[in-house]
């Protein structure tokens, strides 16, 4: 794989934002997984449309307080002395009640805690608390209508290069709304949709198919035990697994409140979006995944049929073109080699797809964590190579759409301007 020479780079976080660590919105992003995922069951590409929700709230509720950045839904300021913690705590409890009534009374039990061990003075909190609220109905308003699990209907397709369910389970495709939805920061779902994928009469095709035929099977002999290791480690439920990920680069490096909110709104937005413009994609294609492809064989001479081939990990219940995983990590850690200013950012990962422990990959650079999940999804038998080329570029030139229009400095949109 050709690594991307795509970076937008923001200028040095400001010392004051880092050095005093706030642990609030990490805590809410953590008590978001439990609500939207372990508890609310939502699946792994439309689960990050709720995070975005949780966090954009957040943002908006620090920022009405500070002012430092650009708001995104709530346009007005809170008082100066008013805690951005509780700001915090009181716009991501709201939003995840809003959207899971039935955890009403466990999540108001984290609210009381968590607001609790916020430090400041009863009126401080308050202020703070009111602020949030404000910031989550403001969201809850705009994003009334959005498409969110709407009743969209998907029938697959017939014949060579048409994805139908695959087995063992033959579940019925996954979350069509995802892609109809009304996105945060593109023009429409389908803005940055892919080219098509390779014909089935073309060279590029049979390599792509071998390649998957010969790396992602059960029965392997080619693919390494390490390689393996590395298909199943990026099994996990991806919200999940990345809202870990994202915690650790906030704890990690001591960010504050304010940069904190700033840094899981831009990737959970820049994530979700690049999540809608994937699924716009994939049932536009409807294309077929390996599982189905080379049982039956990939439409040409050079892709003979294998009817004993069974992919290494359980195919998703979703058409394969372009490839989730390659939308999500592509803007994922685009975002945050922006906010971080290099490519060169520590980050520790793990993983819960294993039933002997968990396991870890440490990385150094986001573009490394990026190779070892595009190459993941071929080793698993899940997706072709153009599939996530094509998956990959979508969330990179998403995530440069976020960076460079949202999320921005007021000084810095006032200097731009020319304004003193």
């Amino acid at each position: 794989m050709i690594r991307s020479n795509k970076l937008w780079l923001m200028a040095p976080l400001a010392l004051a934002s880092v050095l005093n660590a706030g642990n609030v919105v990490a805590d809410w992003n953590a008590i978001g997984s439990t609500t939207v995922i372990a508890n609310g069951g939502k699946v792994p590409a439309a689960s990050t449309v709720w995070f975005a929700y949780s966090s954009l709230a957040m943002y908006d509720a620090v920022n009405a307080i500070t002012g430092e950045y650009e708001p995104f839904y709530y346009r007005f300021a809170g008082p100066s002395n008013a805690s951005i913690d509780a700001a915090a705590v009181a716009a991501a409890h709201r939003i995840l009640v809003n959207y899971f009534p039935l955890q009403q009374t466990a999540l108001d039990t984290k609210f009381t805690a968590s607001l609790a061990a916020v430090v400041g003075d009863p009126d401080a909190k308050a202020a703070g608390v009111a602020v949030g609220e404000a910031a989550a109905m403001a969201l809850i308003s705009a994003r009334t209508g959005d498409g969110l699990e709407a009743n969209v209907a998907y029938t697959p397709g017939l014949g060579p290069g048409a994805w139908i369910p695959t087995p063992p389970a033959y579940t019925a495709p996954a979350t069509p709304w995802l892609g109809q939805m009304r996105p945060f920061t593109m023009k429409s779902a389908s803005d940055q949709l892919p080219d098509p994928p390779r014909a089935l009469n073309s060279e590029p095709w049979s390599r792509d198919y071998n390649l998957t035929r010969n790396y992602g099977g059960t029965n392997s002999t080619a693919r390494s035990a390490a390689e393996s290791e590395i298909a199943i480690y990026w099994t996990e439920h991806t919200g999940q697994q990345y809202a870990r990920a994202f915690n650790y680069l906030v704890t990690n490096n001591n960010l504050g409140t304010a940069d904190a909110a700033r840094l899981m709104a831009m990737l959970w937005t820049g994530v979700a979006d690049a999540s809608i413009g994937c699924f716009n994609g994939k049932y536009k294609y409807g294309f077929w995944r390996p599982a189905t492809a080379i049982q039956a064989g990939g439409g040409n001479a050079d892709t003979r049929a294998d009817p004993a081939w069974v992919s290494l990990g359980t195919t998703p219940n979703h058409p394969e073109y372009p490839a989730a995983h390659g939308c999500l990590t592509g803007a994922a850690t685009t975002l945050i080699a922006g906010f971080f200013g290099t490519t060169r950012v520590h980050v520790v990962t793990d993983s819960l797809a294993f039933t002997d422990s968990v396991h870890q990959h440490v990385f150094e650079d986001t573009r490394d964590w990026m190779d070892e999940v595009f190459w993941a999804r071929i080793y698993a038998g899940f997706h072709f190579y153009h599939s996530l080329e094509a998956g990959r570029q979508l969330g990179e030139t998403v995530a440069l759409g976020v960076a460079r229009s949202h999320f921005r400095a007021v000084k810095s949109i006032r200097a731009s301007a020319g304004i003193q």
